[in-house]
């Protein structure tokens, strides 16, 4: 499983990289998204803590402690090479093929370890995406992990919609790239219209 999925991972945490890089630090953290509910502070802090700490955190087995759930990353200066480094050591621990047995216990609920990267996967590009579209950045990934990313959103969406984690589909031509297909189906409007 490792195989499948590694690559996918490695390219987008290397996109996420690139994209936290490109924030303007002069951009006030308390500017909007179009994630209803968070400024831009709050989805740094949640792509941030999720996408590299959790991806670790999994990886090792280890549950996320609360001194880094409570964490401001976004407040913190250098916060975007930090975050590449963690990105680092979290894409790292998942190279022992140990990391992709069994299952991990996310504390809600005990997962496959490969469903586990694949949704955390998912995380690191979709807000990639919204971090992306907020700081005037483009979301660039392969087309093959675009098509990983579309077959990830399309089996967990009606259970992300259920949670307010994805608003409704929005309309996207049958032959638009991938990645654009998966960002529409997670409700939100690639084109940004």
């Amino acid at each position: 499983m490792k195989n499948d999925i590694y690559p996918h991972m490695q390219a987008a945490a290397a996109e996420a990289s690139r994209i936290a890089r490109g924030v303007d630090p002069t951009l006030p953290m308390t500017t909007p998204t179009h994630c209803p509910e968070w400024d831009l502070g709050a989805l740094l802090n949640h792509w941030i803590l999720y996408s590299s700490h959790g991806l670790e955190h999994r990886a090792l087995r280890k549950q996320l402690p609360e001194d880094l759930t409570k964490r401001d990353f976004a407040a913190e200066p250098g916060w975007a090479g930090a975050y590449a480094a963690q990105l680092d050591r979290a894409v790292a621990a998942w190279a022992d093929p140990a990391a992709w047995e069994g299952e991990v216990d996310t504390g809600f609920a005990k997962m496959d370890a490969s469903v586990i990267a694949a949704l955390v996967v998912k995380e690191l590009a979709v807000h990639g995406w919204d971090v992306a579209r907020v700081t005037g950045q483009e979301l660039r990934l392969p087309e093959a992990t675009g098509e990983f990313i579309l077959g990830v959103v399309a089996e967990h969406a009606e259970i992300y919609r259920q949670y307010d984690g994805f608003a409704e589909p929005v309309p996207v031509a049958d032959d638009a790239p991938a990645l654009e297909r998966a960002l529409a189906l997670s409700g939100r409007d690639p084109r940004g219209r």
